[in-house]
């Protein structure tokens, strides 16, 4: 996999696609027309409201062409593809937590995507190198700030 390459899901694609979007057609004309009335304010010196504008223009166009390369460099997991015999990105886990006996599921997801409120895990994620390639039944330990967590893979589906 090339250094630049970025593996999405197509929700996540779309998710970022939207982002990019709103920065873009919404987000600009918003920070130019505070970047505008700040002006408005006189000597630029000692305008606070001018310097947290631009700070915050700075930072957005920054998003901006962050956001530009992933998406150029995106490669989208078809969901249709997914082997559901092995974890892969894209695949959802149903995991045993071998000591507490708790279920919990994952979705595996790229770097991009991963919000682990939601229980998306990047396949990057220590627990997510461990997934990748794993079939049903097989024990994979992570280690965590509590020491070292066993997980058994109890079920791979797509999405």
């Amino acid at each position: 996999m090339p250094d630049d390459e970025v593996i999405l899901t197509k929700e996540g694609l779309d998710k970022l696609q939207a982002e990019l979007d709103d920065l873009k057609y919404v987000k600009r004309k918003e920070l130019a027309a505070r970047i505008k009335l700040a002006i408005s304010y006189g000597d630029l010196k000692e305008n606070s409201e001018y310097h947290s504008a631009k700070d915050d223009q700075a930072f957005m166009e920054t998003r901006i062409l962050v956001l530009d390369k992933m998406l150029r460099n995106a490669r989208v997991v078809d969901e249709n593809e997914i082997d559901n015999s092995k974890v892969q990105v894209g695949s959802t886990v149903v995991l045993n937590d071998i000591e507490f006996d708790e279920k919990i599921e994952y979705r595996i997801v790229g770097p991009a995507e991963a919000d682990v409120t939601d229980n998306k895990i990047s396949y990057e994620s220590p627990l997510g190198k461990e997934l990748i390639g794993k079939r049903l039944g097989d024990i994979v330990s992570v280690d965590a700030p509590v020491g070292v967590v066993k997980y058994e893979l109890l079920e791979i589906k797509a999405g």
